[in-house]
């Protein structure tokens, strides 16, 4: 790639390679559309959209593409039974993973409250019934690297990355290849993938990790951190997708998913075995 960029955004560090040059203003925008997006979605900000509703409840107002982001979030939470939802907000703060990163459990799990009681998600934005802290890190990271994406092709860029540390989308000709990090060792890889114009997400329960069992990744069915899967990689037409039904997987079978989206996998579990969907047969190493 002829230009990159690097910088941090909403807790993570991110990278944005391009066969065009990087103008300033486009790199400008990047950091715009983060700290945009931050200061709506993050809960661990005292100024933003959704720590005002964890205050008082009431409306949030969304742009455009908060729309898709609620729509892709109850379709996931109707098909894993309440397993992925934005309201596990509190569940996971609630186990130490809150504003101030105490990591110190201060009530014992229990399932996150019920969507269709708390939570209207429109085309208008978010209304809460009642003060709830949500998390949309389940497809909110995913998203934003799509606006990335979006906005530079809308400048004219036709060859192009953004990889917000293992979630990322490309637009190109051609295919680059892409080492599916091992969950327990970080300098070695369980295999190999291509990518084309498309993304590829990755989720794993060793990513942030606090005392004994605890992890970021809970089934909120259950408010329990998920200990049969490890990790998980997931190929889609876009990022938001791909990071959606990489959470999903935790604690949904694929089958359960592949009526509803168009996506391939890779599984690994806390005994060792891995699965993956049949055009990722040759992904893994032996």
């Amino acid at each position: 790639m002829a230009d990159s960029f690097s910088f941090e955004a909403i807790g993570t560090s991110w990278r944005v390679d391009s066969r065009a040059p990087l103008l300033p203003r486009q790199r400008t925008e990047l950091l715009q559309l983060a700290e945009e997006y931050d200061t709506l979605y993050s809960r661990f900000r005292q100024d933003s959209g959704v720590t005002a509703l964890a205050e008082s409840g009431g409306h949030l107002p969304l742009p455009r593409h908060g729309a898709a982001l609620g729509a892709l979030m109850r379709t996931l939470h109707d098909l894993t039974g309440g397993g992925v939802t934005p309201l596990v907000g509190e569940r996971l703060a609630a186990q130490g993973y809150d504003a101030d990163y105490s990591f110190v459990p201060t009530a014992p799990p229990s399932p996150s409250r019920a969507w269709d009681d708390l939570l209207d998600w429109t085309t208008d934005g978010v209304t809460l019934a009642e003060p709830a802290l949500l998390d949309v890190g389940a497809a909110g990271k995913g998203q934003l690297v799509d606006l990335m994406v979006e906005s530079l092709v809308a400048a004219g860029h036709q060859d192009v990355i953004v990889d917000a540390s293992g979630d990322m989308r490309r637009v190109g000709d051609g295919s680059i290849t892409v080492a599916l990090e091992h969950p327990y060792d970080a300098s070695s890889a369980i295999g190999t993938v291509g990518l084309g114009s498309g993304a590829l997400c990755a989720s794993a329960s060793n990513r942030r990790t606090w005392g004994d069992g605890l992890h970021h990744v809970l089934d909120a069915r259950t408010g329990r951190c998920v200990d049969t899967v490890v990790a998980s990689w997931v190929l889609a037409e876009d990022a938001m997708t791909a990071d959606g039904l990489c959470t999903a997987l935790f604690v949904a079978d694929p089958v359960e998913l592949a009526g509803s989206f168009d996506f391939d996998y890779v599984l690994m579990y806390s005994d060792g075995r891995a699965r993956f969907s049949t055009p990722l047969a040759g992904a893994l190493f032996s």
